[in-house]
């Protein structure tokens, strides 16, 4: 049945303990209330009660939530509300509110209603004062999204009227295609100005360095119509013209084919060859110089077209030094070219057999020494310039095993390497002061010992 505590005291009105005497006897109930109204007789009675009660099985009394009297004899269960009325003198017992919350948790298990108390929230409370919230946040987001769109509509323009400059963009908007027809179509055009020619030509020049673009150029006829500008009685239209063709050619083969069959390689030696400014010439040679390189057919029209006697003719005249080191640089870059195509093919076999027979059939080093170009790149070497010596020095090295006869037969040659040797020796001597273990100069020093070497 559990245990149950007799009389256990009131909550409200008094409290009352039970101690007990070693033996297991019950020592006297004490009720003591704060109510001044209670009476010793009071006390008596119920203590007398108490201890009659004691030594029985006592019934027992099942409260509920109100206050109920409770007659002698009766047990109520621990934690049981129990106070004494003093106005009827009766003890009245009722269960505590945790026994109530015990009671609805068994009759949610049951399957029964909550026991809610009156004072607290019904479900439909709880909906109402949930809808409440969410309107009052989506009045406050609503706020809060108002202030935000109208700060958007400050910084930012609407997407309508974004799209509509999107389209009016569009019109004028080209791609480097578009770009480059418009450029030759005004350059082409008999209304343009030789200034709107030459701004079209410089602009042009600008676009074709990029490969495809270059290739573009040939789909609409653009590059023949510049090769075709080499003819022009304008000076400056044939130095930019070249300034484009020479952009265009660079490390592009299928544009140096194009160019080749569209005749720019003749009309480049014919401007070379003939009376045009310096300017001009400059940038022809150096169109040449891109169609040469790493073009083999290209080289060998080169030699039946006679390009090498008209490279002679420009460095023999007079006030084309600086030309003169451009020429020296691209014959050792045809010389050197040549040779690595030739040793990459014994070592790696890598080298296509088509473009190493093209190579083959370049007779560059028996043309150079026919045309006189061992005594003409020995000469050169009185240029005041280190640059220039430099790259002198290279060819002479590249030439040695043709010219080395005719260097034998120079003696200007030979007495121009040794000065060259005591003014190198100097220079170097002082980048070891510098503490440039390998400086320029002592490059230098070492091309000019090893061709005297190779002299003596």
């Amino acid at each position: 049945m559990g245990s149950w505590l007799p009389l256990q005291p009131p909550g409200i009105v008094g409290v009352v303990s039970a101690p007990r005497l070693p033996g297991g006897k019950p020592k006297e109930f004490a009720l003591t209330s704060p109510e001044k109204s209670s009476t010793k007789e009071a006390e008596r009675k119920e203590t007398t009660a108490e201890e009659e009660l004691d030594s029985e099985v006592l019934e027992v009394f099942h409260p509920t939530h109100e206050w109920q009297a409770l007659r002698p004899g009766q047990a109520v269960p621990v934690g049981s509300h129990v106070r004494l009325n003093l106005q009827t003198g009766t003890r009245e017992v009722k269960l505590q509110e945790e026994d109530k919350f015990q009671s609805n948790l068994k009759a949610l298990k049951k399957g029964k209603r909550l026991d809610i108390n009156a004072n607290t929230y019904t479900s439909q409370d709880l909906k109402s004062a949930l809808a409440k919230f969410k309107e009052g946040t989506e009045v406050e987001s609503s706020k809060e999204d108002k202030a935000r769109q109208a700060k958007i509509k400050r910084l930012f323009r609407p997407i309508e009227e974004l799209k509509k400059d999107f389209e009016e963009l569009n019109v004028v908007i080209e791609t480097d295609m578009q770009i480059m027809v418009r450029l030759i179509n005004k350059f082409n055009s008999s209304s343009s100005s030789l200034e709107e020619k030459i701004a079209a030509l410089f602009d042009l020049e600008y676009y074709v360095h990029q490969m495809d673009n270059a290739q573009d150029l040939l789909s609409f006829g653009g590059l023949q119509v510049v090769i075709n500008g080499l003819n022009s009685t304008e000076p400056l239209v044939k130095e930019y013209a070249a300034f484009v063709l020479g952009a265009a050619f660079s490390s592009n083969p299928k544009v140096q084919v194009e160019a080749i069959e569209g005749g720019a390689l003749q009309k480049l030696l014919v401007i070379l060859a003939t009376e045009q400014p310096l300017t001009a010439k400059k940038k022809v040679l150096f169109a040449l110089c891109s169609l040469l390189r790493h073009f083999p057919y290209a080289q060998q029209q080169f030699l039946k077209l006679g390009g090498l006697q008209v490279l002679r003719s420009l460095v023999q005249a007079k006030g084309t030094e600086v030309l003169a080191v451009r020429v020296v640089t691209l014959l050792y870059d045809l010389v050197t070219e040549k040779m690595f195509a030739e040793e990459e093919a014994e070592l790696t076999q890598e080298t296509p057999p088509e473009k190493l027979q093209q190579y083959r059939q370049v007779h560059l080093l028996p043309g150079l020494r026919e045309q006189g170009w061992c005594e003409i790149t020995a000469h050169l070497l009185a240029l005041p310039e280190h640059d220039a010596r430099e790259k002198v020095l290279q060819t002479l090295g590249a030439l040695l095993a043709t010219c080395r006869d005719r260097y034998h037969q120079d003696p200007q040659l030979s007495r121009t390497l040794v000065s060259l040797q005591a003014e190198y020796q100097a220079l170097a001597t002082l980048e070891l002061q510098d503490g440039e273990d390998e400086g320029y100069f002592r490059e230098l020093l070492g091309s000019i010992n090893s061709l005297l070497k190779e002299l003596r």
